[in-house]
């Protein structure tokens, strides 16, 4: 299998007063692509700030990250912004659903951002797989949290990403609603081809990734 995500050396400190807390401590690790990556820590392990650096969501103090290929923070800020619309999907423990538009709209939103055309076909697809096609005219408000994840799986798959970044997707769901979302999730990254790297504190989820990290003091192990 190729190589679809390559951390060299990343480093990110941040100061506190005196204290200098090493979030992510001379980090390095390859990803494969069409594979499912656990990244697992206790809080305050790093594994958060790590995610956030994949994802463009902070620059790091040093070191580089490659996503297909790209050095991504050797971008300039309009490229870098574009990369990170049309390669990396999001799906985050709260959810991050726009209440005021409908889940079909939720989940279109990254491409009509990228003034990309919506292959309508393939939403409604994707919708079906993951169990919502019945909601999609419907709120936020008015799902429950394993409908709204599930929104937010979708709205990551749909701008069919280089890589998918998880970050607790099932922090907010009781145990039943948590294994069925992750038991959908992993089937429509199969399905689909995707690459997915998740962060999680929960072992029983890290388990049914195809490849588990630990992440301890800001440094990775297997």
């Amino acid at each position: 299998m190729s190589t679809i995500l390559k951390i060299q050396d990343l480093v990110k400190y941040y100061s506190t007063g005196e204290t200098v807390v090493k979030a992510v401590d001379h980090t390095s690790v390859e990803i494969e692509r069409g594979r499912f990556t656990a990244i697992v820590g206790r809080s305050g392990s790093g594994k958060s700030t790590l995610l956030h650096l994949i994802g463009v969501l902070e620059r790091p103090d040093s070191g580089k990250v490659f996503i297909d290929g790209t050095d991504i923070f050797s971008l300039k800020s309009d490229k870098l912004a574009q990369f990170r619309r049309r390669k990396i999907g999001f799906i985050f423990q709260d959810y991050n659903l726009i209440p005021s538009l409908t889940v079909w709209e939720n989940v279109v939103l990254p491409l009509g951002l990228d003034h990309r055309r919506v292959n309508e076909a393939q939403i409604t697809d994707i919708l079906e797989k993951i169990g919502i096609s019945d909601k999609k005219n419907s709120l936020p408000s008015t799902l429950s949290g394993g409908q709204k994840q599930r929104t937010a799986i979708a709205r990551a798959l749909a701008v069919e990403p280089a890589i998918i970044l998880a970050d607790e997707p099932t922090g907010n769901l009781d145990s039943q609603t948590e294994l069925e979302v992750m038991s959908l999730l992993k089937t429509c990254v199969n399905e689909y081809g995707q690459t997915l790297v998740m962060i999680t504190h929960d072992q029983t989820i890290a388990q049914m990734a195809d490849r588990t990290l630990l992440i301890t003091d800001g440094a990775i192990n297997e």
